[in-house]
Formats: structure tokens, sequence, C-alpha cells
């Protein structure tokens, strides 16, 4: 069993109302099962919702009180990211999940980069940060072919 942001699956949860469906990665999943979450939505956040990003650094700055997360409008929407990224941690505790699939460059989800003023930047998102800092092997959607089937080999 893994966990998938489920925008990769079709469900409509990304911050515009749509999705991020990715059809190839469906046979690759349904091989172990997946339990589809969206960390934004656990966080309290409305579909659809302003665009966000965190202001400096990355995922680890905002979960170590260095940074934070704005949205267009300038809110603060900081706390609804680490809510939705301790939920997430806590699904995956509770089920003993030790992968994560996550979609590329998310504020949340993000696993070699995120957005920042619409430019690719380095840098975990919030939750892929927190689930990486507790031993969760977070896989890239950009790279979910080479990193899944290399880590799928080495278990």
């Amino acid at each position: 069993m893994i966990i998938v942001s489920a925008c990769l699956i079709g469900i409509q949860c990304r911050y515009d109302g749509g999705t991020s469906l990715d059809e190839t990665i469906l046979p690759i999943l349904s091989q172990d099962g997946y339990v589809p979450l969206c960390p934004e939505q656990l966080g309290g956040l409305s579909t659809p919702r302003l665009p966000s990003q965190i202001v400096t650094g990355s995922g680890e700055e905002v979960l170590n009180g260095t940074s934070h997360i704005t949205d267009a409008e300038g809110r603060d929407v900081t706390e609804h990211f680490l809510r939705g990224a301790r939920e997430v941690a806590r699904i995956a505790r509770l089920m003993k999940i030790d992968t994560a699939l996550m979609k590329e460059y998310s504020p949340s989800c993000g696993v070699l980069s995120i957005k920042r003023n619409d430019v690719a930047v380095r840098g975990m998102g919030v939750t892929s940060a927190l689930l990486a800092s507790m031993g969760v092997t977070v896989i890239s959607s950009e790279r979910v072919d080479e990193d899944y089937v290399r880590y799928h080999r080495n278990r």
C-alpha cells in the first residue's frame, strides 16, 4: 500500500479545481494498492482555492518555522499546509505505509522541486518533507517509472 497525491489519479482536488491525472501510473499503482490523499484538502483548504507558494526555502523550512506559505492574495496559509502534512503523516503511521508517490512542483507534495513565482526551484513541499523525515520513501510524479521500479527492486 502506498500514498498517492489524489490529483494524480483524477480526483478534482487541485487548487484550480482540476486534476493532474497521469494514466500511466494507474497500472503501476494497482499492483500494490494505494491511498489517494490531498494534503491541502486535509488541511482545511477548499477546492478550488487560490494558488499558494512557499515564500522562501522549501518545505523543510516551513516545518522548522523559518518560512511560511502565502496564497496569491498574500494571506498566510501556512497552518493549513502544516495541518494537512500532519494528517497525511498520521495516516502513513496508522496504516504502516512506507512509500508515497507525490505530485511534483506542489507546495505540499513536491519532491525534487516546488514552484515559486511560476518558476521551478529545488526543494520539497511540506508534506513530502515531513514524510521523508519519517523515513517514508517519497517518489516524484515526474520520475515515477525510474524511482518506483528501483525502489521495489531493492525491497
